[in-house]
């Protein structure tokens, strides 16, 4: 059974809906079932991902993500446009996924993680890859330059196993990192969509996308063993 509960409605924050949007807003409103079966084709898939960094399992997720759509369904009315409408149906699976999370222990607030994350004085890269601050002669330089990617074969770098590896170091991240690197580079989302979404500001945002791909990065790094 979904929730209904009044803080599960987001709040409109962000740019506003567009034009086509709206047009899209008043064929659901009018009950146009072509309209909302597009609109779960274009969203259904990347809801559930998202679902799954705040729950344990795959069919809490899909339960999450079918709360998601009843309670989209249910708030038409209230939407003003305020906001795109992908960021308000996102803001409402993010809400419900939360608090599947906390009852089930895993999520605190996201405001609180990534301010706390992106405050800590965190190294991108290893200090042991540059020469010491009192070298004599090359103080803080790299001991041997990054090597390029591409200079790897195209097939290890897109190889099963590489992948496999690459969704290991993204679960491992701290999960507001994990979060950003998720809708960036993943779902390909903007960084404005993103701080609209998370309510979170652009330095955080940035910070924590550049701590998640110097992470990733690196573990990828020692699993192709790439010299650094």
């Amino acid at each position: 059974m979904a929730e209904t509960t009044q803080e599960q409605q987001p709040t409109e924050a962000g740019p506003p809906a567009s034009a086509d949007e709206l047009q899209l807003i008043a064929a659901l409103r009018a009950g146009d079932e072509a309209a909302f079966v597009a609109l779960v084709d274009r969203y259904h898939s990347m809801l559930l991902r998202l679902a799954l960094m705040y729950v344990h399992s795959r069919a809490v997720a899909e339960e999450v993500v079918q709360e998601t759509w009843l309670g989209v369904l249910q708030g038409l009315a209230r939407f003003e446009g305020r906001s795109s409408l992908k960021t308000w149906i996102f803001r409402i699976l993010t809400n419900r996924a939360k608090t599947r999370g906390q009852r089930e222990g895993r999520s605190i607030a996201f405001s609180d993680l990534a301010s706390a994350e992106a405050g800590l004085a965190e190294t991108s890269v290893d200090p042991d890859q540059f020469w010491p601050a009192d070298h004599p002669a090359w103080a803080n330089i790299w001991v041997s330059y990054p090597r390029s990617w591409n200079e790897l074969p195209e097939e290890r770098l897109v190889a099963r196993e590489t992948l496999a590896k690459l969704r290991v170091a993204i679960a491992a991240l701290p999960p507001a990192q994990r979060e950003v690197i998720t809708l960036r580079d993943i779902e390909g989302w903007s960084s404005e969509e993103i701080c609209n979404m998370l309510i979170i500001t652009e330095t955080n945002q940035r910070v924590l996308l550049h701590r998640a791909r110097a992470k990733v990065r690196r573990a990828l790094e020692q699993y192709l063993n790439i010299e650094a």
